[in-house]
């Protein structure tokens, strides 16, 4: 059966996970997550990409990205797969894949989902049981977001933009965030429309998604999220 070709629209945010093969690391010391972020940081400028949140896990990652181009999000994730298994098999003296098949991917309504998005991706190490807070983490986007800390791959978007006038004000409008939890249906809605590489969000954002591109989605993510 023909896999089905995942289309992506300019300025569309998009969560992407992409997982190591059968879950093992991808990621073996410090070393490794560094090249990985200039590895990213080379692919969003090649290709044309704003990066919003991100977290690099042992054996997986997340990012959030905005596409210039339709073309953009393949493009910089065939670039990160491509170079990084290259570093990481001849580093090791391996051989074979590294990740597990394709990369997922979700479509994300940007005004109801990307700060809960931005939340979910943060979190990941303390939902992980690696940390007890997300700013104990040093390899995500959280203390860019929530403390201004300089991160030449992180792009603020608009959304987050429009949370404060002033750096100071937005960074703590978004560290208030983090002592809500993030709601339990949000959280299947981001997981099961990743995993289906379905949009993540209201009703009339997907028909906007189906009208944009031109044809019907299939069976989505039941279930309304929640507004930040």
């Amino acid at each position: 059966m023909p896999r089905k070709t995942r289309m992506y629209l300019p300025g569309v945010p998009v969560h992407i996970v992409q997982r190591g093969n059968n879950r093992e690391a991808c990621f073996f010391c410090d070393d490794d997550y560094l090249y990985y972020k200039e590895l990213l940081a080379e692919g969003l400028k090649r290709y044309g990409g704003e990066l919003h949140a991100y977290c690099l896990m042992t054996n997986h990652v997340h990012l959030l990205i905005s596409p210039v181009a339709e073309d953009s999000i393949p493009r910089i994730v065939q670039h990160l797969g491509r170079q990084y298994v290259q570093y990481i098999n001849k580093y090791y003296r391996r051989s074979g894949t590294l990740w597990e098949g394709r990369y997922k991917s979700s479509l994300i309504d940007e005004e109801h989902y990307l700060l809960t998005c931005s939340r979910y991706i943060e979190l990941n190490p303390v939902a992980a049981g690696m940390v007890k807070t997300p700013d104990e983490y040093r390899w995500s986007s959280y203390v860019a977001n929530a403390w201004g800390k300089n991160d030449v791959l992180v792009v603020p978007h608009e959304v987050y933009l429009r949370t404060g006038s002033s750096p100071e004000e937005r960074s703590h409008f978004y560290r208030e965030l983090f002592k809500y939890a993030i709601p339990d249906e949000d959280i299947h809605n981001l997981r099961q429309s990743v995993n289906r590489n379905y949009p993540t969000g209201h009703d009339r954002f997907k028909r906007q998604i189906e009208s944009a591109l031109g044809r019907k989605l299939g069976a989505g993510v039941r279930g309304r999220p929640r507004i930040d």
